[in-house]
């Protein structure tokens, strides 16, 4: 994306283009947008974060940078923005070609192709709205809802380019069409001819689904820490900042935040927001049709199975179990060398640092929030 046009639509919200990735931060405070503004300040925090991300990355870095930045929601956030959440979205370059979309709150990305405008909203996310797509035929955009949750339509094509930096914007659009060949065309049923996009794909198949929108909520039984933020009871630490919490509270029924992430072994993360399988090819299994967010991994081994296995979050634990796979579902707890096979159908609870192996790939299981001090 550093070499595409990025244009700045107006208006009292923060855009920055920072090491190849687009990011705009909603301004909800009254008044135009300061240098003390928290909108203006988490701008200049993510764009720290990009950059860093860029910076110890090989290739495009929308990958980690989406892994950064909800650790950075969950742990950091809210020491900027102590008032009301930072609302966000990125969009960042990943090396297989595609385009990495990360949504937090009441921000919407639009991508404008041959095919109409498809739309990823953030508010309609547990957490997070994180995924790839395809790149867009003509453009991909980010808009701050407003007060109603609307967002204004795709304008027509402009000069103005911002090519690195902050400026204030209701939101910002990165320009596709005219930068690559045309798209071979089938006939119509008229005679004319309409449009058909090709798809890569060995890019369609790295695309991955998360924990996206989905507006579950999950009410629990929890503590709250000095900050209110939900966190499991058994823990010393929030399960949301990291902060020590209270343990002599009485527990309270609290909305459960994620549990932690899914860090496979090529660096691609999944937020635990709710449940899961996971397989080479999970989208068309029985276990989406239960409602399951399919989470999709590449296997080169040939031993992972379509819905290879599932994760469930039980209260506050994260529960894998196999579905029958053909070649098994294995485990490693923290501290230990040997793997261990799951007897299928029986459900393991996960600690943090536990690796699950699928095929010949690898996740560990991690805390969203790392305790700050430990």
């Amino acid at each position: 994306m550093r070499d595409r046009q990025v244009e700045i639509v107006a208006g009292n919200h923060v855009a920055v283009r920072v090491a190849g990735a687009l990011v705009l931060v909603a301004h909800r405070e009254p008044g135009r947008v300061g240098a003390r503004s928290p909108a203006l300040r988490a701008a200049e925090a993510l764009a720290r974060l990009v950059s860093e991300a860029a910076g110890q990355t090989v290739g495009s870095p929308g990958r980690s940078v989406a892994r950064e930045v909800s650790r950075w929601l969950m742990r950091e956030a809210e020491r900027l923005s102590p008032r009301r959440p930072v609302e966000l979205g990125i969009l960042a370059p990943v090396d297989t070609g595609g385009l990495a979309i990360l949504l937090h709150g009441g921000v919407t990305a639009m991508l404008s192709g041959a095919r109409g405008v498809e739309y990823h909203r953030g508010v309609d996310a547990a957490f997070t709205v994180d995924r790839v797509a395809l790149p867009p035929e003509r453009a991909a955009a980010l808009f701050v809802d407003d007060e109603r949750g609307r967002i204004p339509e795709l304008p027509p094509r402009g000069i103005g380019s911002l090519v690195e930096g902050i400026a204030p914007a209701a939101g910002a659009i990165v320009w596709f069409e005219g930068e690559r060949p045309p798209e071979p065309a089938l006939a119509g049923p008229h005679g004319g001819t309409n449009p058909a996009p090709a798809p890569d794909p060995e890019l369609e198949r790295r695309l991955e689904a998360t924990a996206r929108a989905t507006a579950l909520t999950v009410k629990v039984l929890g503590f709250r820490c000095a900050r209110a933020h939900p966190s499991d009871p058994r823990s010393a630490f929030c399960t949301v900042c990291g902060m020590p919490v209270d343990q002599t509270q009485q527990p309270a029924e609290v909305v459960r935040p994620p549990l932690g992430l899914l860090l496979l072994d090529d660096g691609m993360t999944y937020l635990l927001a709710a449940d899961a399988v996971l397989g080479r090819d999970p989208e068309h299994s029985e276990a989406v049709g239960r409602g399951l967010v399919p989470l999709k991994i590449d296997d080169t081994s040939g031993g992972m199975s379509r819905a290879h296995a599932e994760i469930h979050l039980v209260n506050w634990d994260v529960l894998v179990v196999d579905r029958g796979s053909t070649n098994g579902t294995r485990a490693r707890l923290p501290g230990y060398r040997d793997w261990i096979r799951l007897q299928p159908n029986q459900p393991l609870a996960l600690v943090h640092g536990a690796e699950v192996m699928l095929g010949n790939r690898v996740l560990r299981y991690e805390p969203a929030a790392p305790p700050p001090f430990g």
